[in-house]
């Protein structure tokens, strides 16, 4: 695998400005599956994350949303109510350009099918005969941070890259073993995993939101102890 840089076409940036009120200890509530990413992306910073699982939260919202922005919001706005806590939510999937950007926001649900290979193996199957400059594909991630106050935050990032001519590696999940990094000459299936959370849509998304957390906690007072939320 080489390790070059690899060129993005559009950085992560915040969507909106930040005006968020915090305290030194705030425990975030993550509403996604990927946690420990999270959780690894946000170290260093005074917060605790915590999972609906870890708050007894059993809620799944419907995902009625027709882009990554209205899904990640309904998730973010529906956890944020249940838990009363800062929340961060996310959605996000593949855009296949040979199929007019599917499977889009139904990217975990697409066609029915489980994440993995028989999924993967459909997408192979829909691109038969398709040359390798109209392959092209990005995977998109749009977060949402909704802070003490209610106020939303948002960000998105992406990763472009070709659809493979068969899947390859063992690493990741969903359709990373058949996501092509040309400058790698790899699938993304194929990284490390310290240099998929470096380039990755999710990682650059989570670290936009990173930078308004580490703004905020900048230009906050120091809170005292009966500020800080429980524990």
């Amino acid at each position: 695998v080489q390790t070059c840089a690899l060129p993005i076409s559009r950085l992560a940036r915040p969507l909106r400005p930040l005006t968020m009120r915090t305290t030194v200890e705030a425990p975030m509530h993550a509403s996604n599956s990927h946690s420990d990413t999270d959780r690894a992306l946000l170290e260093g910073l005074p917060l605790r994350l915590v999972t609906p699982a870890e708050l007894g939260l059993t809620l799944v919202p419907e995902e009625t949303g027709t882009t990554f922005a209205e899904n990640a919001a309904i998730k973010a706005r529906a956890y944020h109510r249940a838990s009363g806590l800062p929340t961060l939510a996310e959605d996000s999937g593949i855009e296949v350009d040979a199929l007019g950007g599917a499977p889009g926001v139904y990217s975990a649900r697409w066609e029915g099918l489980p994440d993995g290979a028989e999924k993967n193996a459909l997408l192979l199957r829909r691109l038969v005969g398709v040359p390798e400059q109209q392959r092209s594909c990005r995977y998109v991630c749009h977060a949402v941070l909704i802070d003490r106050a209610g106020v939303e935050h948002h960000a998105e990032g992406e990763l472009r890259g070709h659809v493979a001519h068969e899947a390859r590696g063992a690493g990741g999940f969903g359709y990373d073993p058949v996501f092509y990094l040309p400058d790698y000459r790899c699938t993304v299936a194929e990284l490390p995993p310290a240099e998929k959370d470096r380039i990755s849509h999710r990682g650059q998304a989570v670290r936009a939101l990173r930078v308004l957390i580490e703004r905020a906690l900048d230009a906050a007072p120091q809170a005292s102890g009966r500020d800080r939320l429980p524990q």
